[in-house]
């Protein structure tokens, strides 16, 4: 009666989540809880996750409910909650049997169980004492936060100004338009002197071909 007076206080004062009717037998369950009451919320999801038995799986879902729910609810970051209290009520079994040899009726019980995971906020003292751990050992997520800060802040400064780019367009153009007219000028005397070479060649023509009339005169 004493643990289950400690679980209903604790319910009142964190966050929680509770999943009804799961088809695992409590005592499978509580095998796992045991394992993860008390511990903050990284290491247990941690644990939860290299954890062989199969009910792991749906205590980590509920675990990340619980999460949820103080993130968007209560508003307290997940790096501040720990697992306060955890328990697994016993549901409605079901009954079934299976027939066996000589007229025998083997009796099958599907047990259910009701799981319940309380989530709270570590003391300020606590907190105090975690972050300075965590800076001092490089872990955290104000420590991973102000690195990916540092990052964003080199890679900015790294960066080529667009204006400066952009500026240099237009001095291009100018140029190629500055000397499209020494182009133009440089293939004009190449053209006369085509046109004369072709005049003079005419003319050679002419009067060679007119030397042998006055031959023939």
């Amino acid at each position: 009666m004493a643990n289950t007076a400690n679980s209903k206080t604790a319910e009142k004062s964190g966050v929680r989540a509770t999943v009804r009717y799961l088809h695992t037998s409590p005592y499978k369950v509580r095998q796992v809880l045991t394992l993860v009451r008390g511990l903050p919320v990284d290491d247990a999801e941690r644990l939860l996750q290299l954890c062989e038995k199969d009910a792991a799986d749906d205590v980590l879902k509920l675990l990340g409910s619980a999460i949820a729910n103080a993130e968007h609810n209560n508003s307290i970051p997940a790096d501040e909650l720990y697992v306060a209290v955890a328990w697994a009520d016993e549901g409605p079994t079901r009954k079934h049997g299976q027939p066996r040899a000589r007229g025998r009726y083997f009796r099958i019980r599907k047990r259910t169980s009701h799981v319940t995971i309380v989530l709270e906020r570590f003391a300020m003292d606590e907190l105090e004492t975690r972050r300075r751990r965590e800076e001092a050992t490089g872990r955290g997520a104000a420590v991973q936060q102000r690195r990916r800060a540092e990052r964003v802040r080199r890679s900015r400064a790294t960066e080529p100004e667009p204006e400066a780019a952009e500026v240099e367009e237009p001095e291009m153009e100018v140029e190629e338009i500055a000397q499209a007219p020494e182009l133009v000028d440089a293939e004009t005397p190449a053209a006369e002197t085509t046109d004369e070479v072709a005049t003079g060649e005419v003319t050679d023509t002419e009067s060679s071909a007119d030397e042998p009339e006055a031959e023939k005169d």
